[in-house]
């Protein structure tokens, strides 16, 4: 079945081989690329071992990473992070993956059904719980599949909501995740440096 938060073309094989994370790596944007007022922020280390999922088993048996829209497990990757302003309310995170294109959109696929099919769940990070709610956005049509959803994560402060969206473009995978103004703002940009043939 076809949701209009999902679309998909058949995988063409032109361009379904794997790039390497150092190829992953020239390719992400950079503060040239997203204009002043952005720094790039250092990478934080994966935190996935102590995270508990409750309230969705499917999303649970996938990991704490995915839970959280954080990291995939593809071997080919890069991230980077910016700030806005210095502010840590206003953050980009563009994630760059490659593998086979139906390793990356059954992969996709997966974790963006878990989480949408539980539109309200919590994680347990170390002690803390923080209540997540989920919500399918319709996705640009770039690319060759396209996913998009709204977290809003609600813990001991106030509310973070967190825009999310995926473009498969045959063997690369490109996920733009942060505050919903700068994902709009930088998802064009960021796909067309991705893809670049």
């Amino acid at each position: 079945h076809s949701s209009p938060a999902h679309t998909r073309r058949p995988a063409g094989t032109a361009h379904d081989t794997p790039l390497s994370s150092d190829v992953l790596e020239t390719r992400l944007l950079d503060e040239h690329d997203l204009g002043s007022g952005y720094t790039r922020a250092p990478e934080r280390p994966s935190q996935h071992d102590d995270v508990t999922v409750l309230g969705c088993p499917a999303l649970n048996a996938l990991g704490g990473d995915a839970a959280t829209g954080g990291s995939l497990d593809f071997p080919r990757q890069a991230k980077a992070t910016f700030t806005y302003a210095g502010s840590s309310n206003s953050l980009v995170t563009e994630a760059l993956y490659s593998d086979t294109s139906s390793k990356l959109s059954t992969g996709m696929g997966q974790i963006f059904d878990a989480m949408t099919g539980c539109p309200e769940y919590q994680v347990l990070v170390g002690g803390s719980a923080i209540d997540i709610a989920t919500q399918k956005m319709a996705p640009p049509r770039l690319g060759d599949e396209q996913w998009s959803q709204l977290l809003t994560f609600s813990g001991s402060g106030p509310d973070t909501v967190v825009k999310q969206t995926a473009v498969r473009d045959g063997s690369v995978l490109l996920i733009v995740s942060g505050s919903p103004a700068l994902v709009d703002r930088h998802l064009d940009k960021a796909i067309a440096k991705a893809t670049r043939r």
